[in-house]
């Protein structure tokens, strides 16, 4: 089963963009998790930590601003 979540992550202070992002890797397990963040240093964080957990990661700049960090896991 191919499971897909959305984590809007905007407007919250570290950790816990990283922290809520870690939640949806628990429940899902694998799949594509979409993160929404506002900040550089929550995109590298989140990034980081999905790569420590063997997920694949890729970013993309949003046109209002933010990144959004998609996550995957076979």
């Amino acid at each position: 089963m191919n499971e897909s979540s959305t984590v809007d992550a905007r407007g919250l202070s570290c950790p816990q963009p990283v922290v809520e992002t870690k939640k949806a890797m628990n429940v899902y397990g694998r799949g594509k998790i979409e993160v929404l963040v506002d900040t550089v240093t929550s995109r590298e964080n989140v990034s980081r930590l999905a790569r420590k957990q063997g997920w694949e990661v890729s970013s993309e700049e949003l046109p209002d601003g933010g990144f959004k960090v998609t996550i995957t896991k076979a």
